[in-house]
């Protein structure tokens, strides 16, 4: 086999494809080729801004901030700039950015400095005396500290607006310490005209108990970290646990949750005309307001309504359920399937660590190229704001390379989570289409490879696919955060409706791309091919889907809350016996997120798991007929399924002529993929 397009030995026999068919029918080409081209070209340019980014920027200039001089901060080379003296200093040693005014700090002069001012310099006196004693530059850096009292204190510089309140680093920028303004500053230049002193001090004390607070939950967190990381693994056992007892529980957890659909149905239909009986024979004409409508109804109507249209959605529910009651039993059927499948390839419930793993790496190394670019530019000096101030602006194509990085950071992420879909769906389709199951060898390795060797441009095209629908709807988003203060209910409505509709697209192609990626798997078709196919089947078998999305996914969904119901009962019980422990509720929170968080990563993987067991199902059917050589992969459990349709023709057979109209449906149907 060799690595494009190779296809089947020629001497291979019937056995040898028989036991390999998903490798053996001519389906180790490559796949999008021509996607795969765009995706590394793309690839390619994200790697050249990167490169171009870091060349140009400073993601220092972020982190510790620059002067007005176009000096960043807590460096020891910087560059020079022309016809700016105070530019290309030394800055080492001076991590924070001081504003010469608290009331205009983006119009004002900006300095680097050694640390924020402790407390308040009230007039230029003080601020020379607090320079010299703790060799701090709050002027500019030409201007020695005995000559301070002779220059401007403004915001345009040289020196600071009096007076200099007390300050505190955050992000190394000098923020005013509020708590430390005094109720007496009453001058007309200082921040205490424009605010309440009083009011500042009450809400930042409110600010300090609840501080006071949440230094007790952190405190309790960090008394029980240990036993927080064991009740982790705890909900990873129990989650384990509850994937191998899923297929022995889920007909029981299944037919009860049907069973009580149909109680409550018809108990809330049977008070629904009870209450309307009550109200009938009491002639009570009292009014009730229906909110939806705006209108009000007697309470003897309302109820006759409320009870007519119960009725209905209960007997549509009951028809329903009724005509799924096969696809419900092939829901257990494929559950059961599911969890032989896992016990078989239990390296399967972990992928989602490595998909985690690669995409928190890919997201660290966009941040960081995303720093660069927000700081990269050419430095300009700009003299309208009355002072000299620095300002480092993107020239030409350079200012649009964050669109790029930001479509990049959509495909990627889309491209590492389909690759990891394509892999479970590869490795189950490996699994099933094995005529001795319990001899597959290394499932998930041949998915790999199979997905990098052949079909990683179907996984590209697949997530392009999703990208180009979530930009636009990113876009009116954004639009839609802009419009927030518009009057215009009718451009307001219109975007709501576009973004719940691109987000309905975006939902639907999803789950019809997984679907492909499991027929590529198994067909070695390309995605569009696949997509079409797996549509084809998905149609044709809409109940069965149904069936599987809706009681499957509560099913599933039931589950989660049982790993963390399990998972906070310990805790509950563990947590309560660790003296020193002030508010347990919290850690036992945060252990009940976590638990849940981990049963998701478990049972979505199960969720995948069934998917691809219904596909591999359905073209089961369709490749084969039971016959010597063309014998199910199914196992019997599945196969009910099928006899089930061969013992129904064949009753029918002897009781009616062979060319009944019933018989010859059932007949074309038998011949054909299985439908609803």
């Amino acid at each position: 086999m060799t690595v494009c397009c190779g296809g089947s030995k020629k001497d291979e026999t019937d056995a040898e494809k028989r036991r390999n068919p998903i490798y053996s029918r001519g389906n180790v080409c490559c796949t999008d080729i021509l996607v795969l081209l765009l995706f590394v070209a793309f690839w390619g340019l994200m790697v050249y801004i990167a490169v171009y980014s870091i060349m140009r920027g400073d993601a220092r200039r972020l982190i510790y901030g620059y002067d007005s001089f176009g000096n960043t901060c807590n460096q020891q080379t910087n560059t020079p700039i022309e016809n700016l003296s105070l530019s290309g200093r030394d800055t080492y040693g001076k991590p924070n950015v001081f504003f010469m005014s608290i009331y205009d700090p983006l119009n004002s002069m900006q300095l680097c400095v050694e640390h924020c001012p402790n407390k308040k310099l009230s007039d230029e006196f003080e601020i020379m005396t607090y320079a010299k004693q703790y060799n701090v530059s709050l002027c500019q850096y030409d201007i020695l500290p005995e000559d301070y009292p002779k220059q401007k204190f403004h915001k345009t510089g040289p020196c600071p607006l009096k007076p200099v309140h007390k300050s505190i680093s955050i992000l190394s920028r000098c923020v005013p310490d509020f708590l430390s303004m005094s109720n007496d500053n009453k001058n007309k230049s200082d921040i205490a005209s424009v605010i309440d002193i009083k009011t500042i001090k009450r809400k930042f004390i409110e600010v300090f108990e609840l501080d006071d607070l949440f230094r007790r939950v952190l405190s309790d967190i960090y008394i029980c970290w240990k036993e927080l990381l064991i009740l982790c693994g705890v909900a990873v056992v129990i989650a384990f646990l509850m994937v191998v007892l899923m297929r022995f529980l889920a007909s029981i957890i299944v037919w009860l949750i049907v069973i009580l659909a149909i109680v409550g149905s018809l108990v809330g239909t049977g008070f629904l005309w009870w209450t309307y009986i009550q109200e009938y024979q009491q002639h009570n004409h009292e009014t009730i307001y229906v909110p939806v409508f705006g209108i009000d109804v007697e309470n003897e109507r309302a109820f006759l309504i409320f009870s007519i249209i119960a009725t209905i959605l209960t007997v549509l529910l009951l028809l329903i359920l009724f005509v799924m009651r096969k696809r419900i039993s092939l829901v257990v059927a494929l559950f059961h399937e599911a969890g032989k499948c896992l016990v078989a390839m239990p390296l399967l419930l972990i992928q989602p660590l490595w998909t985690f793993l690669i995409l928190f790496a890919f997201f660290i190394y966009w941040i960081a190229i995303l720093a660069y670019i927000a700081t990269m530019g050419t430095p300009a000096a700009n003299y309208t704001k009355g002072f000299v101030a620095v300002q480092y602006t993107p020239e030409g194509l350079a200012k649009h390379f964050w669109w790029i990085h930001l479509i990049g950071l959509i495909w990627t992420s889309e491209f590492i989570l389909a690759c990891q879909q394509f892999v479970i769906a590869g490795a189950v389709a490996l699994w099933y289409f094995s005529v001795d199951k319990k001899t597959v060898d290394c499932p998930i390795g041949k998915s790999i490879c199979h997905l990098i060797l052949h079909h990683i441009g179907s996984v590209a095209f697949g997530s392009l696919i999703i990208t180009l629908v979530k930009i636009p709807r990113y876009i009116l988003m954004y639009i839609q955060s802009k419009c927030e203060g518009s009057q215009n209910a009718c451009a307001k409505c219109c975007l709501r409706c576009c973004i719940c509709c691109l987000w309905c697209l975006e939902k639907i192609l999803k789950y019809l791309n997984q679907n492909a990626y499991t027929i590529i798997a198994i067909d070695g078709k390309n995605f569009c091919s696949a997509a079409i196919k797996a549509f084809g089947i998905l149609t044709s078998n809409v109940l069965r889907v149904a069936a599987i999305n809706s009681i499957g996914a509560f099913v599933l969904f039931l589950g989660k809350v049982g790993v963390m119901a399990a998972t906070c009962s310990v805790a509950v019980v563990w947590i309560r016996s660790i003296p020193g422990v002030h508010y347990f509720a919290i850690p036992v929170f945060l252990i009940s997120i976590f638990s849940f968080l981990i049963a998701h990563c478990f049972l979505s993987i199960y969720e995948m798991v069934v998917d691809a067991l219904l596909l591999c199902f359905c073209e089961d059917c369709q490749m084969n007929d039971g016959s010597p050589g063309r014998e199910y992969f199914m196992n019997p459990s599945l196969m009910e399924f099928v006899k089930n349709s061969s013992a129904r023709i064949e009753s029918l057979n002897r009781s009616h002529n062979r060319s009944s109209p019933e018989v010859t449906e059932l007949v074309e149907k038998q011949q054909s993929p299985p439908s609803a």
